[in-house]
């Protein structure tokens, strides 16, 4: 049995006329009629009478109908179900961010909104690539890209500003003025000691040491005593073992994106994850654009 030509059946019995029927389903008369003579033809059984002031149901028909009100039922009530689970903002949802914005600085909001919405399950990934998103593999990220991609949409949420971090100790042990090479850059995964970044930046005469490709594991090494780290504003300002290298001028030409399909905004938790980020993402933009540095050592 075809539902839709059931659906077409109780609205010709409900309405009683051809035209009735069609400006209720949307379609035309004929189209009506085909389907309600296919219906019958497969059931073997006439369902209505057609008479000049409409279609009266038959008492075939009146058996079909009271099935098909039952199917109906059951079906609305489905449908109700899965939109009051979703209502309440029950189910997963996956969120994947770089580790720095992770560990750094959007875990206690993930928390906040875990505690507040306690039948949503949040899986978190720590991941840099886009290609998770783009195959369904989570749902809503944070990505630091300049140019997003053109099937996803999203939101430019912050510029990502970075600046030259250390301790108070290792500049007080280094005279960045007078003898610059005799300090070190950490390294990320450079084989030479003068990258480009390194030549593009601040401190283009002091060398790379070590390769460390994370930011929070630069910053756990400058902190202790490894050397200078290039890092994300809302890990070096927030960390009370490092400050700004003079002039503490920040650095940075990416920006961070809030991304998702398009589709998935159509579900009630997803639509409100999305907007507590937005919101949490406004709130914490002046720490990601550099804005509330730490004194300078």
């Amino acid at each position: 049995m075809d539902w839709d030509d059931l659906k077409v059946f109780m609205a010709v019995a409900r309405a009683g006329s051809l035209r009735a029927a069609s400006r209720v389903l949307r379609v035309n008369n004929t189209t009506v009629s085909r389907r309600i003579r296919r219906f019958e033809a497969w059931l073997g059984a006439r369902l209505f009478d057609r008479k000049p002031g409409g279609y009266a149901i038959t008492a075939a028909g009146e058996e079909i109908l009271a099935a098909a009100r039952r199917i109906e039922a059951e079906v609305q009530g489905v449908e109700r179900r899965v939109l009051g689970r979703d209502a309440r903002l029950g189910g997963d949802i996956k969120f994947t961010a770089p580790d720095s914005a992770l560990l750094g600085l959007l875990m206690p909001d993930l928390v906040a909104f875990m505690d507040r919405y306690p039948e949503v399950t949040l899986e978190v990934d720590m991941s840099l690539e886009t290609a998770n998103l783009s195959a369904r593999e989570a749902d809503v990220a944070l990505r630091a890209t300049t140019r997003p991609p053109e099937h996803l949409i999203g939101r430019k949420v912050a510029r990502i500003a970075q600046a030259p971090y250390a301790t108070p100790d290792y500049l007080a042990g280094h005279d960045l003025v007078a003898d610059p090479g005799a300090a070190r850059w950490i390294g990320w995964s450079d084989r030479v000691s003068h990258p480009d970044w390194v030549r593009a930046g601040p401190l283009p005469d002091t060398p790379v040491r070590g390769r460390i490709p994370s930011d929070v594991c630069q910053r756990e090494a400058a902190k202790a005593g490894a050397g200078i780290a290039l890092l994300p504003c809302y890990l070096g300002d927030t960390d009370s073992a490092l400050v700004r290298v003079p002039p503490g001028l920040t650095l940075g030409n990416h920006e961070y994106w809030l991304l998702t399909h398009r589709d998935l905004l159509a579900t009630a938790r997803l639509r409100t994850f999305w907007d507590y980020m937005l919101e949490v993402m406004k709130r914490r933009k002046p720490l990601i654009e550099g804005l509330r540095p730490r004194p300078e050592g």
